[in-house]
């Protein structure tokens, strides 16, 4: 199949050389490319798949190669982000049938603050003492799991208001937490 994919000809004859160049390095490289997916997948089937996508991706992306450069680090990157995207991939479908599994109805339950029931009332009273803009980046951030963009998007400010927000949010609620070395913090300075 690599072979097939990598002997079709290209379309425009002033391309021809540098892309029949970069499918011949390929070619030569697919028995190389190989043995790094079969140490990096463990599988000799997984292996297979790999080194067909990284063709595959190779040659969708041929007119990013430059040519004179190395072939085999380029390749060898493609490879390297197909096994990661691969293995992120399987993560996520492990954790979901995981969640699935224990209740076949999760995918149908609304996102809500389920984890906020399960804070401590300490928490929650340490959490009520932080300013608003603070504590709604703590919470949309660190207990929703939200991405720090839709947090901006929800809370109407930059990313980085986000950022800065919720590092100093987690600041105070440790400080609060602890007691305080200086026997509480005083969020009016901190704001």
């Amino acid at each position: 199949m690599i072979s097939a994919t990598l002997s079709s000809q290209p379309s425009n004859n002033n391309a021809a050389a540098p892309q029949m160049e970069l499918r011949r390095g390929l070619a030569a490289l697919a028995p190389e490319l190989f043995g790094r997916a079969l140490r990096m997948a463990r599988s000799p089937h997984l292996a297979e798949d790999l080194v067909q996508d990284t063709v595959e991706r190779a040659i969708r992306f041929e007119s990013h190669y430059q040519p004179g450069t190395n072939l085999r680090a380029w390749v060898y990157q493609i490879l390297f982000s197909v096994f990661v995207t691969r293995c992120r991939r399987n993560r996520r479908e492990r954790n979901a049938m995981e969640v699935l599994s224990t209740d076949p109805c999760a995918w149908t339950a609304p996102d809500a603050m389920g984890e906020m029931a399960g804070l401590s009332p300490s928490m929650l009273r340490a959490l009520d003492t932080l300013p608003k803009a603070f504590r709604d980046a703590v919470l949309l951030v660190d207990l929703e799991e939200m991405a720090y963009k839709d947090a901006a998007k929800k809370l109407g400010v930059p990313v980085g208001t986000v950022m800065s927000r919720l590092h100093r949010g987690r600041k105070m609620l440790a400080e609060t937490i602890r007691g305080g070395a200086s026997g509480g913090v005083d969020f009016a300075e901190a704001a």
